[in-house]
């Protein structure tokens, strides 16, 4: 069984290994934020085009030149599976060219055509 890189704890195909590899949505915006994480881990950035709200998306999605090294979920406000709007607090851990980092954000959710998608960091 390979370890679901969002630190879940389960397997990945247990886990976010069906949202980003086979597309299914996410019952909640902090697992749509784990499958996120997880399709930067993998490098799978048509999860991630797919997943960021139009509105704010880019045109072009790159994951290149960063290892992600962990994820740890600090705070979830809304977001529920009844919910149309969520947030999540997290910390991302990477290392570029050698060198360790953490990325903090307070990403920001919406239910568009009942999918969570991404709106802003």
């Amino acid at each position: 069984m390979r370890a679901c890189p969002c630190g879940s704890g389960r397997g990945l195909d247990a886990c976010c290994g069906p949202l980003v590899l086979d597309g299914l949505p996410a019952e909640t915006a902090e697992a749509l934020m784990r499958s996120r994480y997880t399709a930067f881990v993998l490098g799978e950035t048509e999860h991630l085009w797919r997943t960021w709200h139009p509105r704010t998306r880019p045109a072009t999605v790159d994951t290149g030149g960063v290892t992600w090294t962990g994820l740890r979920v600090l705070e979830v406000s809304g977001g529920g599976p009844d919910e149309v709007t969520g947030v999540v607090e997290f910390e991302a851990r990477f290392t570029v060219d050698g060198a360790a980092d953490v990325h903090r954000e307070r990403s920001t959710f919406e239910r568009r055509g009942g999918r969570w998608t991404y709106v802003t960091g």
